[in-house]
């Protein structure tokens, strides 16, 4: 492995994480992989394949072997890695401080939101806290209606009276 990184168990999947602080703009990993065409990689895409990075209209990187490290990078829609493409290929490198054991990861971009995750939401932690918030404040909407106390007040005195 890297001295940098640790592959484990994401509330996602498998994820990357630091095993020390990565200063901004250090280089993490490279997007490795066959480059094929991108009719290929649709054909790939519909018999299952994931690990696809589009590299131009014509070009995609299947990055599907296990020894493509990167492909451990999770999305989130607040990243703290981007890719760069460099020498006809792609590399990942931290957009921010990086703090240890926390999970490396990059925008996947639009498409692939649209793609794969339209049905259920984004699964990435920023999403994930944030519905959270928006459910909280929901329930604590809900339980400051005057009806909601009245409710309150009635069970707490018939477990009193029981």
């Amino acid at each position: 492995m890297s001295r940098y990184f640790r592959i484990g168990r994401s509330k996602t999947g498998l994820g990357m994480f630091a095993t020390r602080p990565i200063k901004r703009g250090a280089y993490i990993a490279t997007y490795r992989g066959r480059v094929i065409s991108d009719e290929e990689a649709e054909r790939r895409e519909a018999r299952g394949a994931r690990y696809m990075f589009e590299l131009t209209k014509k070009k995609t990187i299947d990055g599907s072997p296990r020894w493509n490290i990167a492909r451990y990078i999770n999305h989130s829609c607040k990243p703290n890695a981007k890719p760069i493409g460099r020498n006809g290929g792609i590399v990942i490198v931290a957009d921010r401080r990086i703090e240890p054991d926390e999970e490396i990861t990059y925008d996947y971009g639009k498409e692939y939101l649209q793609y794969f995750i339209e049905s259920g939401g984004c699964k990435c932690a920023a999403c994930r806290k944030k519905r959270a918030r928006k459910r909280r404040k929901r329930r604590l909407a809900a339980a400051q209606t005057p009806k909601a106390r009245v409710n309150v007040r009635r069970r707490a005195r018939s477990r009193a009276s029981a």
